[in-house]
């Protein structure tokens, strides 16, 4: 069977992404599992609950996700070569920037400092679906998106379920309806190869610590705010469904 010119790119786009998301791993919330020392430990009492290492990381993981989603977001709306892919951009943008001004509003009440760059595995994302353009753009990031929102469910269940401070659980709420939503609207790209991200999902190589810590912010510098953009006219708390994966 002869093989058309669109489907030898798909292959060829699918196998580049394998290779590179093997290559830079996986970054967004996997932190909230690996980086704090004792997740259950409380490191301070506070009026809206005690707030323990892993409610702590999991605000600082928040934020770092939205510091690289956001321009991914941004990128996909400007460079999208559908209606679709430019749809899943503007629900990136509306999305992280919510959770970012929940970040916000909650961090100073936890005493805790916010990031204002991603981490170094997050910054190499947006590096590489940069460097991509066309189809190849479109494939590559709804792929490596896919997959680091389908490793950011458990985290925050596991956070949701086991906190005992009321903003982090508020968080976490939001965080759960957001990245349900991108989800779903990445997967009515159409170019989600799913055998690929599962796979992925379930077998994420092991990274050093540095390499999932977002760089502390400069003494002095002022936190980076992500714009709300009112003007996208879209909803991130309650998504359509997406159709089945091989529809």
């Amino acid at each position: 069977m002869r093989m058309s010119r669109n489907m030898a790119g798909t292959v060829f786009v699918f196998g580049a992404l394998s290779l590179t998301l093997t290559a830079l791993a996986y970054p967004t919330m996997l932190g909230v599992q690996n980086s704090a020392t004792d997740p259950d430990r409380v490191v301070a009492n506070t009026p809206h609950g005690p707030l323990t290492e892993g409610d702590r990381d999991f605000v600082v993981k928040v934020r770092s996700a939205g510091l690289w989603e956001y321009p991914l977001g941004e990128m996909a709306l400007e460079r999208g070569t559908t209606a679709a892919m430019k749809e899943a951009g503007k629900h990136l943008i509306v999305g992280h920037a919510g959770l970012d001004e929940t970040c916000r509003k909650i961090a100073p009440e936890l005493n805790i400092t916010l990031p204002n760059q991603a981490t170094p595995q997050q910054q190499q994302f947006v590096a590489t679906v940069s460097a991509s353009r066309g189809k190849e753009f479109d494939s590559t990031a709804v792929n490596i998106m896919r997959v680091t929102h389908g490793q950011i469910f458990p985290a925050i269940a596991k956070v949701r379920a086991s906190t005992r401070n009321r903003l982090v659980r508020q968080l976490a709420d939001q965080a759960n309806d957001t990245v349900l939503d991108h989800i779903t609207v990445l997967e009515k790209t159409g170019l989600v190869n799913h055998d690929q991200v599962n796979f992925q999902q379930t077998t994420p190589p092991k990274l050093s610590r540095d390499q999932l810590t977002p760089p502390p912010p400069q003494p002095g510098a002022p936190l980076v705010a992500l714009s709300p953009r009112p003007d996208l006219n879209v909803r991130t708390d309650a998504p359509a469904p997406s159709p089945s994966p091989s529809g």
